[in-house]
Formats: C-alpha cells, sequence, structure tokens
C-alpha cells in the first residue's frame, strides 16, 4: 500500500493518511495481521511531522482498525464494532455530504455524482475480490 499526501489540500495530513490506511483495509489490500510503517518511518517517507502520523494512527486506533502491539509495531486488527448504527449512519451521511457539497460545487449534475460513486464503489469491490 502506497500512502500520498497532498499539502494543501482542503482535508488534514493525518486526515489524508487514515483515510489511505482505512480505504486500504476495507478494499482488503491490507490484512488483519499487516503491519504498518512505523510512525518514524512513515513521517520520514512522506515528510511530514511525526506528530501527524502518531495522530492518524492513533484516530485509527480508536476507531477500531489498527491495534498497537508495544515492542512490536502497529498491526491491522480484527474490526470491530466500535460505534452503534446511528453513529455508523451519522459518519456516512456526514462523509457523503461533503462528497456531493463538492461534487455540486464543481457543478456535476446528480446523475453524474451517482455515476461515479458507483464506478469507485466497483473499484472497491474489485480490489477487495482480488485481494481476499
Amino acid at each position: 500500500m502506497q500512502i500520498r499526501v497532498v499539502p494543501g489540500s482542503g482535508a488534514a495530513i493525518y486526515r489524508q493518511i487514515a483515510d489511505q490506511v482505512q480505504r486500504a483495509v476495507a478494499a482488503g489490500e491490507l490484512a488483519v495481521g499487516d503491519p504498518l510503517p512505523s510512525v518514524r518511518a512513515l513521517a520520514k517517507e512522506l515528510v511530514v511531522n511525526p506528530n501527524t502520523v502518531a495522530k492518524a494512527y492513533a484516530e485509527l486506533v480508536a476507531d477500531g482498525v489498527l491495534e498497537t502491539q508495544p515492542g512490536r509495531g502497529v498491526f491491522v486488527t480484527e474490526r470491530r464494532a466500535v460505534y452503534s448504527q446511528d453513529e455508523r449512519l451519522r459518519r456516512l451521511d456526514e462523509a457523503l455530504e461533503t462528497a456531493v457539497n463538492e461534487s455540486i460545487r464543481l457543478d456535476f449534475s446528480n446523475a453524474e455524482i451517482l455515476e461515479r460513486m458507483s464506478v469507485q464503489l466497483d473499484k472497491l469491490n474489485s480490489r477487495g475480490k482480488q485481494n481476499g
């Protein structure tokens, strides 16, 4: 898995890192037990402050995506239900609202937005099948 950050984008760098790791896990690119780079190694690779990577990892640990093993590192963990269904739906609605608002700001029609969403879901599903 390759992590890339875009300085100056609308999303904070720690959020970009966390989102990419979460997508890689969801797509099956990272499996349970897979190690992630150390905080220092990833920070050096991305040319960011180690605290930024640590914040992303801490959020992913809190969300139940990663686990830390003292002396060993950070690993993908078995996904556990951290949020209630209501909270999961609230977070999904928030993410979709952000995406839809940006899409409309870029002057895409409803049909174009739905088509791109479908394409992205198909990509995600096909990557998961390839890696599974």
